[in-house]
């Protein structure tokens, strides 16, 4: 495990030389920061699961510059996957594939796919034609804390254990990317995420929510260990006058408490998107601010709501 300080750097060309040398280096993407490193090697894949704490049967997702590089990476690409293809990139959908034989085992978690994904950021897609290579990359924070959606929260998560973190923007979805398997028959949705189930269904109608009856569940990264969690206990709630007002709980929602003022923290939201683009920032807060217990409220289950409503759920599982 590395000791020293991590480069931090705005240089894509000095990132990508670091990959190709088999380090690790957090970039900014439109969903939240990604902790990449050489997909072809394995010793460097390894080291994304020690420097994050995460456990080794959990699969990563690989980022392309280009759609050219899926020849390399899977063995076929079905139609559906093409259709989604054509539609979403690059933006936050990731396609499980059947996998190329020369992907290593570290990177699909022993799995006969392999999750391929073109982001739309600017900055990631500089930094991913720069390394020329594709980049293996979950979310950039120790295992099981809130993804990081700023190069601060990936520095005090992850200082001394990478070599470099590319200093971007704010990443401006704050939810990871949707996860579809389009190996069988109809594609499945293993993880709700920024790309709507309703705007996958009007590309390919019969791609659908996955159940925990699904064997192709454990193919998607975010769905087995209790995930995004901050340190304060997160309790939801159907309406903000559930939540206790306290100075060390903190609330976030649509609607606003009727004391707000008397929360340690308090971020009432204008819409879903807004709600999902402050949640992970919004708990690193309230950790940062000694507060005990976060009231969340609940939102429908429909468009964003549904990945929202995962990342609320499994931050508050015990």
């Amino acid at each position: 495990m590395m000791s020293h300080a991590t480069l931090l750097t705005r240089d894509v060309e000095v990132a990508a030389a670091l990959v190709r040398q088999g380090e690790l280096v957090a970039f900014p993407t439109e969903t939240v920061y990604g902790l990449g490193a050489d997909a072809f090697n394995p010793e460097a894949v390894r080291k994304i699961f020690e420097a994050k704490g995460r456990p080794l049967d959990n699969p990563l997702i690989v980022h392309i510059a280009e759609p050219a590089q899926l020849a390399a990476l899977v063995q076929e690409v079905p139609e559906t996957a093409q259709r989604f293809i054509d539609r979403f990139f690059p933006g936050p959908l990731t396609l499980v594939l059947p996998r190329h034989p020369a992907v290593p085992d570290e990177v699909t978690a022993g799995l006969p796919t392999v999750g391929v994904r073109m982001p739309r950021h600017p900055m990631a897609q500089a930094f991913l034609r720069a390394c020329g290579i594709p980049v293996a990359a979950p979310s950039a924070n120790r295992s099981g804390r809130p993804s990081p959606t700023r190069w601060e929260a990936v520095y005090a998560d992850l200082n001394g254990r990478i070599a470099c973190i590319l200093q971007g923007d704010r990443s401006d979805m704050g939810l990871e990317s949707t996860v579809v398997d389009c190996t069988g028959a109809e594609p499945l949705v293993l993880r709700a995420g920024a790309v709507p189930l309703e705007a996958l269904q009007a590309v390919v109608p019969q791609t659908r929510l996955a159940t925990p009856d699904d064997v192709r569940q454990a193919r998607s990264p975010g769905t087995r260990y209790r995930h995004y969690a901050p340190q304060a206990q997160v309790i939801l709630v159907d309406t903000p006058q559930a939540a206790q007002p306290h100075p060390q709980h903190a609330y976030i929602g649509l609607a606003s408490p009727t004391h707000p003022e008397a929360f340690g923290l308090c971020c009432v939201c204008p819409d879903v998107a807004t709600y999902a683009y402050e949640l992970f920032d919004f708990f690193r807060r309230s950790d940062a601010a000694g507060c005990k217990r976060i009231y969340a409220q609940r939102v429908p289950r429909i468009g964003l709501g549904l990945a929202l409503m995962d990342r609320l759920e499994r931050a508050a599982a015990k």
